[in-house]
């Protein structure tokens, strides 16, 4: 087998190559160079996939079974669908990864494969689209939208679209469980949104990529939503991420009206929370009988702790910087609900 992976250097794209290393599969990886080293073993195609020239030099390269694209996240469907046709003459199959962002209900419904898509054109460029007064639908959503009817109008049968939620683990650079795992291990009084009881579905990175890996090696196209078909409970989340750390400290749940009153912004001062019904309603059954196979996400949060402690350092991302409370506002916030100031981080041995 001979795939093609635009992007390669970090996260998802590194977790693609390494799976498909491990196969014994031929490897060829796409990208700028400028995020993070790709693994020896591979070759390795300098470009800018915004570029004609770039592409075509690309094709000109070799053929490959199939292409898994982890880098078209913040690019405009017009740059997919150039790199799309430049690539379908050397190409068997196009495994593309999208977000459940592109459902016109995200994040209020729940959602499987026949939920409506937002509309936006194969050839759409950077200005298409809108983000609504409550932050639904975005335009991110919309340039996705367009950017996968960009591959299924040029791959056709061929074209496989998987759909994540939110993807967690080593290497992470969005920074959503690397900050929950840091605030665990400073311990003292933890500021979390009530309740306890609600579930979160995140996958694994590397079981996405296993899972892209598999699709590009079938026949066959199709969407897939990929998130976690055993949700684990946001109080067993917490848990888990004092245990691994060594952490002592005390959770406090607190009412989301509460935490709105004081401004705390959902999804990134809080990471991982959000009071949309829809945002852990995310029906990945159908992927899960195509083989999606998901680890517990204990063993995603333990893993992950394992790679920050080894000093792990993800490609540094403006993203993160969004994600977590500060301590001055959360003190605040649990002064205000009767909890004082955070004691001092104590870890256990």
């Amino acid at each position: 087998m001979r795939i093609l992976v635009l992007d390669g250097g970090w996260f998802l794209g590194r977790a693609v190559i390494e799976g498909a290393l491990a196969r014994g599969w031929d490897v060829t990886a796409f990208n700028r160079g400028r995020s993070g080293a790709v693994p020896e073993g591979i070759e390795t195609v300098r470009g800018d996939r915004t570029s004609d020239a770039d592409l075509k030099r690309l094709a000109q390269s070799g053929s490959w079974d199939a292409v898994v694209d982890t880098s078209s996240g913040e690019m405009a469907p017009h740059t997919v669908l150039a790199a799309a046709e430049a690539l379908r003459p050397v190409v068997g199959r196009w495994v593309h990864v999208s977000t459940v962002s592109v459902y016109q209900g995200w994040p209020h419904q729940p959602l499987t494969e026949h939920s409506a898509l937002l509309d936006a054109p194969a050839d759409a460029d950077e200005s298409f689209g809108y983000t609504g007064a409550d932050g639904s639908p975005t335009k991110y959503g919309f340039q996705k939208a367009g950017a996968e009817k960009a591959v299924r109008q040029t791959f056709g049968g061929d074209a496989v679209v998987l759909r994540p939620g939110v993807i967690l683990g080593p290497g992470e650079y969005v920074g959503r469980l690397p900050w929950w795992l840091r605030r665990a291990e400073r311990g003292g009084v933890i500021l979390a949104a009530a309740p306890s009881s609600r579930s979160i579905q995140p996958v694994d990175v590397r079981d996405v990529a296993a899972f892209a890996l598999d699709q590009a090696a079938r026949t066959g196209g199709g969407a897939f939503n990929i998130a976690h078909p055993t949700p684990l409970s946001t109080g067993e989340f917490l848990a888990h991420c004092l245990a691994v750390t060594g952490g002592v400290g005390q959770v406090v749940w607190a009412d989301p009206a509460v935490l709105e009153d004081h401004g705390v912004r959902q999804w990134t001062e809080m990471p991982l929370w959000r009071t949309a019904a829809g945002v852990w309603s995310v029906d990945s059954s159908r992927a899960v009988a195509a083989g999606l196979s998901c680890r517990p996400l204990t063993t995603t949060i333990s893993d992950t702790w394992e790679w920050l402690e080894a000093e792990g350092r993800p490609v540094e991302h403006p993203r993160a910087a969004e994600h977590g409370i500060t301590p001055g506002k959360e003190a605040a916030i649990l002064a205000a609900l009767g909890h004082g100031i955070p004691r001092p981080a104590v870890r256990r041995p």
